[in-house]
């Protein structure tokens, strides 16, 4: 969507430029992309800021590039290797086996998984060697979407994921939908094989967050998608702040008219359909990443949270500190002394 595509039809010119450029004017510090084939852009906590993922002034940049599958993933560090984003940093996170496309059939159709499985942990330790890849995922498990694999499938191939993040030594970007007794079984297996994780877009229940934090390596990602429902809200009002990240998950999961957060909603841009483009205004129903500041305020407005600077520093830290703890811990202590806020 970000170079004007929507469903295989060219809308407008590519205009990644435009976006960032509205992310930094809207406060946004640190981005991480999630980089697939159809161009999706995750801006998340803080930095999830993971898509993530907080909110407010400076503008330091972290980009986090993602693949899909085997390919997606070595096109994705390309990506990370070159000046395509300027002379802003960039990291990128390998998946072993995504929730969503065709990505988890990949082990068996190849063939030879041990081989595949190879392929990923040598691309992902190339890598993180170059200071590229920062994280694994995206993983975990989707049980509203078996019409892409089924749940055996997804379980098999998540347990395998753990050997990946064990073996890089790196955190985990993970995926629950509506599966949180598998996805906690399969935690709790390999609760010692990951240093920590967010589980991002979280829609599920008081109970669903209660096992997850649980764990004491895990956050919880909070977007638009975590913000439809009243029950929704009852839930974001009760996940402890210093184990939470908010996210855009970009260009979906916009906060909408529809929703039962959109009354906390302060920060508004002009907007227009994509058919009547202009350069100065968001596309109507593509979300991109200024609008976490969106995010930030419904959970500020639902949680009667009045100091969002505040909120907005204990979130962009939380996520340096899954993320980025040994390039970014420094400077984001360096923040948060200072008095500033992220995005």
């Amino acid at each position: 969507m970000f170079k004007g595509l929507y469903h295989g039809k060219q809308c407008h010119k590519p205009d990644i430029a435009a976006v960032l450029s509205r992310a930094w004017s809207a406060g946004v510090d640190r981005i991480i992309l999630l980089y697939t084939r159809d161009s999706s852009i995750d801006s998340s906590s803080s930095v999830f800021s993971f898509n993530t993922y907080s909110t407010t002034v400076q503008s330091r940049f972290m980009l986090q590039v993602t693949g899909g599958s085997l390919e997606e993933s070595k096109e994705a560090l390309s990506i990370a290797e070159t000046d395509v984003f300027y002379s802003w940093q960039q990291g990128f996170s390998v998946p072993l086996v995504c929730t969503q496309q065709d990505a988890k059939w990949e082990f068996d159709e190849s063939g030879d998984p041990e081989k595949h499985f190879q392929e990923l942990l040598s691309l992902a330790k190339k890598g993180a060697e170059k200071g590229k890849v920062v994280a694994i995922g995206e993983c975990g498990l989707d049980y509203d979407r078996l019409h892409f694999c089924p749940s055996d499938l997804q379980k098999k191939y998540f347990e395998k994921q753990f050997e990946l993040a064990y073996l890089t030594k790196l955190p985990m970007f993970l995926h629950m939908r509506a599966a949180a007794e598998d996805f906690c079984d399969i935690l709790e297996r390999n609760k010692d094989r990951f240093t920590a994780g967010v589980v991002h877009s979280f829609t599920g229940s008081a109970e669903d967050y209660n096992k997850v934090l649980s764990f004491s390596n895990l956050f919880i990602g909070i977007n638009g998608c975590s913000l439809k429902t009243p029950e929704n809200l009852e839930v974001v009002k009760c996940i402890p702040v210093e184990r939470m990240m908010i996210e855009t998950d970009s260009p979906y999961c916009e906060i909408k008219n529809t929703h039962a957060g959109v009354h906390f909603v302060k920060s508004l841009w002009p907007s227009k359909k994509k058919e009547k483009y202009d350069q100065d205004c968001i596309v109507k129903g593509r979300n991109e990443p200024c609008l976490v500041r969106q995010v930030l305020e419904v959970v500020a407005g639902c949680r009667g949270i009045a100091d969002m600077d505040q909120l907005s520093k204990t979130l962009y830290h939380n996520t340096c500190r899954v993320f980025f703890p040994h390039d970014l811990d420094s400077a984001a202590d360096a923040i948060l002394s200072g008095g500033h806020g992220t995005e």
